[in-house]
């Protein structure tokens, strides 16, 4: 095991908890021998006790003895000294100069004196109320000598000099068996140090170093100490002092960054002592350490560097201190020391992001219309020109840990200083488009092939019967022990495994050339950090690509070149690409070729409905590759795709309804021609049918055809057709699956419309077809036709006689309808059996039916 201590200062330490552990011991012993005593009092009472009736059980007590003696010997040390305090404030003036003198000599000597004998006697507790008194009294000796013999002396220097020798004297004191005199004198002896610089007229610095010289010894006396009061009295001013110093010398680094450099060192040095040898502390000591070393060093480099370079100075200064003392100190130091660096250069980085923010999203929130030739104001221009130099350090520093979420901001903040650098440097226009395009180059050239930022990682622990690397190996060659900060084993994190270019699986698709059949994986899937570089970097890719869409929305020129660059890019990553990255690559290439195709006929100056019609290149196009392609994963989406540029197209030409048969008409033929294909069948040819039967419709509303038939029939002899192949193939099939929707097509408008038809041909047109249904129902006992068949026939043949009913009716006498009605339904009410029988017959028959 190493240690962090050297030998001789370890074995002092083991020295003095050996000697607590005999001390803790003595007193468990002599605690143990009066327990016994307790227990055994009331058993030997009992048998001396004479035979008889039972004593009553003595009520048990609400206090232990030790506490009851410690509550009365705090409250007569209060009283005591609370009559002390009155005597020398009231009664001080009244004795002459003898009198006090004896007054003094005689109470103080008394309390200090009557510790010893009590201690003697074994009463610990009542020695130390004792004492307290006595330490009390001193402090009232004090102020009663300022007040009679040193009154002209200055308050301030006085109180430093009597705290001094107060603290001094308590330490002497308690160097016996009094446990309370040494916490309170190193509680005291934190005000002599800053009393005198106060009386001194000390500034601010004077004050801090005090506070640091102060809570420097407070630390020597936690580390030397055996007391836990006393430690713990003497870390608690140690924190609270040095951290005021430091505090107060940041602060004054800003203005008087020598002298507050000097103090920061300082306290840099006594907190790097605390994290050498305390080891619970190391890590939290070296933090702080390591921020005040930043804060000595960045003060001075921003009093001597141009404006803007503040930042930029704190951040070189904490990528630094990560070297410092790198081999030299133990572990728990070199992580506090780079946590103070993270810290810093997390703050810088934040600082560094308004531009990366201005430089991706300006282009979108334009001010000047499209191809209006004039560009948007420079945003942030008055920023500090010096941000995207953070980025870059931050990018090196990043780069060089071999952890997985390093890599992942290492790339972010390489992508971040490419995106800014137009907004800081103030770029003309040309420039910042081209570096958004090498950007989203980059970018997806990273996310091609991520293997390059996986180097130095180390490879996952696999399971049994898995290719690849072992846990051990380094992936591509790189050898992980060698890069810094970093230990071998298993135990490390997840985010450090390695890449899955190193495995068998990851090696055969990145050799894979095009679209070709992907092979059966052997392996486990690509390890997890090269996964999440590549994702990475193709979120970057996607959005440095939006951005300069935007941003070459400013000339014609500029935005044909720029969609035609992109499509290519996402075209050649989508070939490239490996898993989900591919489909999206390729979904993006046919977005920024229907935004090319857009332009093309923007530029051609052509109406929307003619626009419409060039678009539906697009759809055509995607039908093809996927044809070409087939059942390759990429297929689906980029027809998909196509297929929403397709609707582009539809909604461009509603406004020219002749136009807009046209273009459902040749989406339909793309649909059907889709539809050839086995694996897109089902749902190509349901939307080609639907694509044509909307072309249909829509051609017959520019002809002002009204007959409902007109439109419906279309539906209904193609719905009866698939009907009776489905009723071949599956004889099993409903006839209302069958037939009932395309029967319902048309007979249920035409029923509508023969109602409100005051002629008689639509009628006896629609009465002919019901009852031909109606009888091929009843022939090949099909439910579907005969209830849909019979039912529109009952009621076009209501309709034809209801005039004929309306009129005999308004002929009879008023008395006969209710006549007629009574019959009726006495005629029902005796035959009730025979109609119900009727009915169920009915109804069985027609559930018998398909």
């Amino acid at each position: 095991m190493k240690n962090a201590l050297p030998p001789a200062d370890e074995l002092v330490l083991v020295d003095r908890e050996l000697a607590q552990l005999d001390t803790r011991r003595s007193q468990l012993l002599a605690r143990r021998a009066w327990l016994l005593q307790v227990l055994a009092a009331p058993v030997a009472r009992a048998a001396a006790q004479p035979a008889g009736p039972p004593a009553p059980s003595r009520p048990l007590a609400d206090s232990t003895p030790r506490s009851a003696q410690n509550v009365l010997l705090t409250l007569g040390g209060a009283l005591l000294t609370i009559a002390a305090v009155a005597f020398t404030l009231v009664s001080w003036g009244s004795m002459g100069i003898g009198g006090r003198a004896a007054v003094l000599v005689v109470v103080t000597s008394a309390a200090l004196a009557a510790p010893v004998a009590l201690l003697r006697r074994g009463l610990a507790s009542t020695a130390e109320a004792v004492a307290a008194l006595g330490m009390a009294l001193m402090v009232l000796d004090a102020y009663a000598l300022h007040r009679v013999a040193l009154a002209d002396t200055d308050g301030v220097g006085y109180a430093a000099v009597a705290s001094a020798v107060l603290a001094g004297a308590w330490a002497a004191y308690g160097r016996g068996r009094l446990r309370g005199p040494l916490p309170v004198a190193v509680a005291t002896a934190q005000l002599p140090l800053l009393l005198g610089v106060v009386a001194a007229d000390g500034g601010p610095s004077a004050l801090a170093w005090a506070a640091l010289a102060t809570a420097a010894a407070d630390v020597a006396v936690a580390l030397r100490a055996t007391s836990a009061a006393v430690r713990i009295t003497a870390g608690a001013g140690g924190l609270t002092l040095g951290g005021w110093a430091l505090l107060t010398g940041g602060w004054l680094s800003l203005t008087s960054p020598i002298p507050a450099g000097a103090l920061l060192l300082a306290g840099a040095a006594v907190a790097l002592y605390v994290a050498w040898r305390v080891a619970p502390l190391a890590e939290a000591a070296a933090v702080v350490a390591g921020l005040a070393v930043i804060a000595a060093a960045g003060g001075v480099l921003r009093a001597v560097a141009p404006e803007g370079w503040t930042v930029p100075g704190y951040v070189l200064c904490a990528v630094a201190l990560s070297a410092v003392l790198r081999s030299a100190a133990p572990r728990a130091v070199r992580r506090g020391l780079a946590g103070a660096g993270a810290g810093v250069l997390a703050l810088g980085v934040a600082w560094a992001l308004p531009p990366v923010v201005a430089g991706l999203l300006s282009p979108a929130a334009r001010s000047t219309g499209v191809w209006s030739g004039a560009h948007a104001e420079p945003v942030l221009a008055s920023y500090p020109a010096t941000a995207p130099l953070v980025l870059l350090v931050g990018t090196a520093a990043l780069a060089a840990v071999p952890r997985l979420w390093a890599r992942c901001g290492a790339l972010f903040l390489a992508w971040a200083l490419l995106t800014s650098l137009p907004v800081s440097p103030g770029l003309p226009y040309g420039a910042t488009l081209t570096l958004q395009l090498l950007t989203t180059a980059a970018a997806l050239l990273v996310a091609v092939r991520p293997d390059p930022a996986t180097r130095g990682l180390r490879a996952p622990v696999r399971g049994p019967g898995t290719a690849g690397p072992s846990a051990g190996e380094p992936v591509d060659g790189a050898s992980a022990a060698g890069a810094p900060g970093t230990a071998a084993g298993p135990s490390d994190s997840p985010d450090a495994a390695g890449s899955g270019g190193a495995g068998a699986g990851g090696g055969a698709e990145s050799s894979r050339p095009g679209w070709g059949p992907r092979p059966v994986p052997t392996a486990t899937a690509p390890a997890p950090p090269r996964e999440v570089l590549a994702w990475s970097a193709f979120a970057c890719g996607l959005a440095s690509a939006l951005s300069a869409t935007a941003a070459a929305l400013d000339t014609r020129a500029a935005t044909f070149a720029a969609l035609g660059l992109l499509t290519a890019l996402f075209a050649v990553t989508g070939f490239l690409a490996e898993g989900g990255r591919r489909a999206v690559a390729a979904c993006a290439a046919v977005v920024t070729a229907t935004g090319l195709a857009g332009a093309g006929t923007a530029a051609a100056e052509l109406p929307a409905h003619l626009a419409a019609l060039a678009l539906l290149v697009v759809p055509a196009l995607t039908a093809a590759v996927g044809a070409r392609l087939r059942r390759h994963p990429v297929a689906l989406p980029v027809e998909l795709t196509g297929a929403v540029a397709g609707l582009l197209a539809v909604g461009l030409a509603v406004s020219r309804p002749a136009v807009l048969a046209l273009v459902l008409a040749l989406a339909g033929v793309v649909a059907a021609a889709t539809a050839v294909r086995p694996e897109r069948r089902p749902a190509a040819s349901w939307a080609a049918a639907v694509l044509f039967l909307l072309a249909t419709w829509v051609r017959l509303a520019v002809w002002d055809v009204t007959t409902p038939e007109a439109y419906t029939l279309p539906v209904t002899v193609p719905a009866l057709a698939v009907g009776v192949l489905r009723r071949r193939r599956d004889p099993e099939a409903s006839s209302w699956a069958a037939y009932g929707p395309g029967l319902a097509v048309t007979l249920v408008p035409s029923l509508f419309a023969a109602w409100t038809d005051p002629d008689w041909p639509r009628p006896l047109i629609l009465g002919v077809a019901s009852l031909a249904v109606t009888l091929l129902g009843a022939r090949f006992r099909l439910q579907a036709l005969l209830v849909l068949g019979g039912t529109v026939l009952a009621l076009d043949g209501l309709h034809e006689l209801a005039p004929y009913v309306v009129q005999a009716v308004g002929a009879l006498p008023r008395w006969l309808p209710p006549a007629l009605a009574g019959l009726l339904l006495l005629g029902v009410g005796a035959t009730y059996e025979q109609r119900l029988r009727d009915a169920r017959r009915l109804r069985e028959r027609l559930g018998r039916m398909r």
